[in-house]
């Protein structure tokens, strides 16, 4: 007579346990309980099995979320924490190879120009470049974005949720972007802040999404008035680990629309959020907008955690256990960053090419300081303006194009230095050695500077050198 075969009973790997208990609800045994001891190498607290009674049923391997975690694996197996699928190979699925659905380009017709403040150009232009999931939480001086988005996407069959906070709405914005769908949220730099975990998590995983960050006052609470001190946080410090973002500085209305339908074009290239900083008084402040001549319709991508039948074998996920494996993953990073260095470095000048004194200055200070360049030039000062559409990545190339006829540098910011630091850095990192004298004009808690006072500070220093 044919010796049955037993059936396995289940063998727990700790290393892949969360204790989440899943398995000890589905144990009518009574085999599985909690645990009480913390493992050293995830954080955890693994279930610990006690098989004296177990019928090796296998509902609790079923129950089981985690692929690698109960198993039908020996006791004996000897084994270390790496990749489950260099431990046990891939997992069987009868999912279909993931298929890319392409999105189309909508003619629109000729319309009369908008007059607009800054913030609703933005959110008409995300609308433009297919974005129906927005996510947020009320922040001054961006809310009118999120108000506008809250109005207009219910009757487009798209989704706006107010957040409980704003490290929820980046963990929202973290799911629609892996689904492959374009979103964004609008906020202000304390909410920013809050938002860079996220950031980090999105950025190793490769989810794309755009944050348009309307700078106010601060440190702390601050205030509302216009500020560009979160240059820091978007170039230098977007959560932890080794994260870069393509970072907008728009500096009108019109910039603030066709910015950021740029951004959504940008981040799905890159899979990589993209950043749009624009001061307080931009986000509120009302000009003329024309509209473009197409809008988009987007489609899903072959990488998406879509939930079809096309994308369901997909996995999106920041977490790579072996250090060599993960600098593997950060070298690959940082070839994308260099490809973003390489080609979407993007500035525009004014009056440059043959300007002695150029004054550096983006969002609403390069407005002042246009006008001051045509103030100067009336006086009969060679002056111009370099004005960084990318303040990461920064234009040095362009920059750097300008510097021979140059004999000063005017940095002129709403910020303690942040636009001359990252000037300064990018010139270094480009081996830039004969730098021009530099000076600056800084303004802080909501405070802009102003054209004349451009004027009187490149007069004054003239008259010095001349001494």
């Amino acid at each position: 007579m044919a010796q049955l075969k037993q059936r396995p009973k289940p063998f727990l790997l700790p290393d892949y346990c969360k204790g989440c208990g899943r398995c000890i609800s589905a144990c009518v045994k009574e085999c599985i309980t909690l645990g009480d001891e913390i493992n050293s190498a995830t954080g955890y607290v693994p279930v610990v099995l006690n098989l004296e009674h177990c019928t090796a049923c296998g509902l609790c391997m079923d129950a089981c979320p985690e692929p690698y975690g109960l198993r039908e694996t020996p006791a004996d197996v000897d084994f270390e924490l790496q990749d489950p699928a260099k431990l046990f190979g891939s997992k069987n699925s009868t999912a279909p190879v993931a298929v890319d659905i392409p999105g189309a380009r909508i003619p629109l017709p000729h319309t009369e120009p908008l007059v607009i403040k800054g913030n609703y150009a933005s959110a008409i232009g995300a609308l433009l470049a297919g974005c129906r999931h927005v996510f947020g939480y009320p922040i001054t001086p961006s809310t009118e974005g999120a108000e506008l988005m809250a109005k207009l996407l219910p009757k487009l069959d798209g989704c706006f949720l107010q957040a409980v906070s704003e490290v929820a709405t980046v963990n929202h914005m973290y799911g629609a972007g892996g689904a492959g769908h374009p979103c964004m949220t609008f906020t202000s730099s304390p909410g920013f802040s809050l938002m860079l975990e996220g950031v980090s998590y999105m950025i190793g995983a490769e989810v794309p999404a755009v944050f348009v960050n309307i700078m106010r006052g601060g440190p702390g609470l601050g205030n509302i008035g216009p500020e560009q001190a979160d240059v820091k946080l978007a170039c230098r410090g977007l959560g932890h680990g080794n994260t870069h973002a393509i970072t907008l500085m728009p500096s009108t209305p019109q910039e603030m629309l066709d910015l950021t339908m740029l951004a959504f074009e940008l981040t799905f290239k890159y899979r990589n959020p993209v950043v749009i900083l624009g001061d307080g008084y931009l986000g509120q402040m009302t000009g003329k907008v024309k509209l473009p001549d197409a809008m988009l319709k987007p489609g899903i991508p072959t990488w998406a955690v879509n939930g079809d039948a096309q994308h369901r074998g997909n996995l999106i996920n920041s977490i790579v256990l072996s250090e060599a494996d993960l600098e593997t993953r950060n070298i690959y990073l940082n070839d994308k960053y260099r490809q973003m260095i390489e080609n979407e470095s993007r500035c525009e000048t004014f009056l440059a090419e043959d300007a002695e004194v150029l004054i550096i200055a983006a969002n609403t200070p390069a407005r002042a300081a246009k006008g001051a360049v045509q103030d100067l030039r009336n006086l009969g000062i060679k002056a111009g303006l370099f004005r960084p559409v990318t303040v990461w990545p920064f234009p040095v190339k362009q920059l750097i194009k300008e510097l021979p006829h140059v004999q000063r540098l005017v940095v002129v910011e709403a910020s303690n230095g942040q636009l001359e630091d990252e000037a300064r850095l990018a010139l270094s990192q480009a081996g830039y050695q004969n730098l021009p004298v530099i000076s600056s004009i800084r303004h802080f808690g909501g405070i802009l500077p102003q054209q004349t006072e451009v004027v009187a500070h490149i007069q004054a220093s003239m008259v010095k050198e001349a001494r």
